[in-house]
């Protein structure tokens, strides 16, 4: 899995040329081959240990749905254990849209800095 692996270049060929990518936190829509390996590469740098544990797996014909665990360390230093949804939507063999569900409070303040979590937390 290249995401497993972080690479954004492998990331951004499974996907049609112009496919769907929504991190589902409090960001926009990026669209677009370019424009899905900056998002994803952007995420490898906010967590250069980004590891995704599996949960479960459905699919269908032309989609599929899987749940994963996320962990890692943020570049502020903080940990990162959140729970993850993907909705991926299949056209000829490659990514035509990929939706991920994240508890993006969570992701936030794990991303947010030490001193910003403590106080806010005050």
């Amino acid at each position: 899995m290249s995401w497993r692996r972080c690479a954004p270049d492998r990331i951004a060929e499974l996907h049609a040329v112009d496919s769907v990518f929504h991190l589902h936190s409090g960001q926009a829509p990026v669209r677009g081959r370019e424009a899905i390996r900056e998002a994803a590469a952007g995420m490898f740098a906010l967590v250069p240990d980004l590891a995704f544990k599996f949960v479960s797996l459905r699919t269908g014909e032309d989609f599929w749905v899987v749940q994963w665990k996320l962990t890692g360390t943020s570049v502020s230093g903080a940990a990162i254990d959140v729970d993850l949804m993907d909705f991926v939507v299949v056209e000829n063999g490659a990514v035509k849209e990929k939706h991920s569900y994240v508890d993006g409070v969570a992701m936030q303040a794990a991303l947010a800095s030490p001193e910003a979590a403590e106080a806010e937390a005050r």
